[in-house]
């Protein structure tokens, strides 16, 4: 059998505009409800991964079960319930988890990329950065990123906690079109469906209220970290920085595809508004500008009226010391704000790459963090 006759059939996506998909998958997902690795599932899901990078969709995986595969792998040892157990369980577990990935992905043809992040690295504005420029050069390079927490090293105060905010951070991270939390449940209902059979599953969400924060329950399998609760935070967490977010079984045939192609395959969340539309209002009403970069007449007509990035050719003179990822004003020669954005570089950078052409950063710096000081995505034209 070739790659070719996996992906002949059901390719439910293959219309559908190229878009990027964060999926989680949970340790109940993983595990089957056991106390190992399923991997006859694992593979599964690989396969409908695989399937759409076939078609042009990128693809994130969020992937929990660490401490469940060291559990496994060191033959289900007795501890006691410390962080320090806890974190040499996850320490284990994740070389065990990015293996089995590996070779699974590997089937066809694809290789896989390890991210652990801790909420320091996402919260922090210029360590957010870095981890986005990683992220996105593991997908420029055709290589499926696996993402997880950072648990054998994370202490409760830089914990993200669970790994349905995680992925909701990786999906703001990523700039993803939809976030896929995948669960032993179809979704959320009505009720608990557990003890009440009249319980209906909720297709479509389009607010969050208190009513439907009552309906979310804890997780029940004693595997993981996160219940409804926490997927429903997340969901929130997506929807508000414009992400699609789809709860749903992730036993359903073809759920990955199916949430690619538009279908309600669970309870999905609407966002609330574009990622882009998102980021610039964080950048209006988020924190005072740490600086000013003065351009020259070009720069202010490429920015202002054609859309495009800040180069480092059109800037003039850089004011105050700031850092990478700090937002900033872009300032006209006689001292008109025209628009404010999240800089790439330091002040002290540009003021050494100050008029010099894009291909000369590396040179001049020894290193680049892409050839734009400020990308048209991280900045909003002002009036004044």
């Amino acid at each position: 059998m070739t790659i070719q006759d996996v992906f002949q059939d059901g390719d439910l996506a293959a219309s559908v505009s190229p878009q990027t998909l964060v999926v989680k998958l949970g340790t109940s997902v993983l595990t089957g409800g056991s106390a190992r690795l399923d991997q006859a599932h694992m593979v599964e899901l690989v396969r409908q991964c695989a399937r759409l990078r076939q078609q042009g969709h990128q693809v994130i995986i969020v992937s929990s079960a660490a401490i469940a595969a060291g559990r496994e792998h060191l033959g289900y040892p007795v501890l006691a319930d410390t962080v320090a157990n806890k974190q040499m369980l996850a320490a284990v577990g994740q070389c065990r988890l990015i293996q089995t990935w590996e070779h699974l992905f590997g089937l066809y043809g694809f290789q896989v990329g390890q991210m652990l992040l801790t909420r320091a690295d996402l919260e922090h504005r210029e360590r957010f950065l870095n981890a986005r420029d990683m992220l996105q050069a593991l997908l420029d390079n055709g290589i499926v990123p696996i993402v997880n927490e950072n648990d054998a090293v994370a202490t409760s105060e830089i914990k993200v906690g669970d790994n349905d905010n995680l992925s909701a951070l990786v999906a703001i991270l990523a700039d993803a079109d939809k976030l896929l939390l995948l669960t032993d449940q179809p979704g959320l209902f009505t009720a608990d469906p557990r003890s009440n059979p009249d319980a209906e599953l909720i297709r479509e969400v389009h607010t969050i209220d208190e009513t439907l924060r009552k309906l979310a329950g804890g997780s029940v399998g004693g595997l993981g970290t996160g219940g409804m609760a926490t997927k429903l935070q997340a969901a929130d967490i997506g929807r508000r920085a414009g992400v699609e977010v789809t709860i749903a079984a992730g036993s359903k045939p073809e759920v990955i595809q199916k949430v690619t192609a538009g279908d309600n395959a669970g309870t999905r969340f609407l966002p609330l508004e574009s990622p882009l539309e998102s980021r610039k209002r964080w950048i209006l009403a988020g924190p005072p500008p740490a600086g000013d970069i003065v351009v020259d007449a070009g720069a202010i007509t490429a920015v202002t009226q054609k859309g495009s990035s800040l180069l480092s050719k059109g800037i003039v003179a850089v004011k105050g010391t700031f850092a990478r990822g700090e937002v900033v004003r872009i300032l006209s020669v006689e001292g008109k704000c025209v628009a404010r954005g999240i800089c790439r570089y330091t002040a002290s950078d540009l003021r050494r790459i100050a008029g010099a052409h894009s291909q000369q950063i590396a040179d001049i710096l020894g290193y680049e963090y892409g050839p734009v000081a400020m990308h048209r995505d991280d900045l909003v034209v002002v009036d004044n």
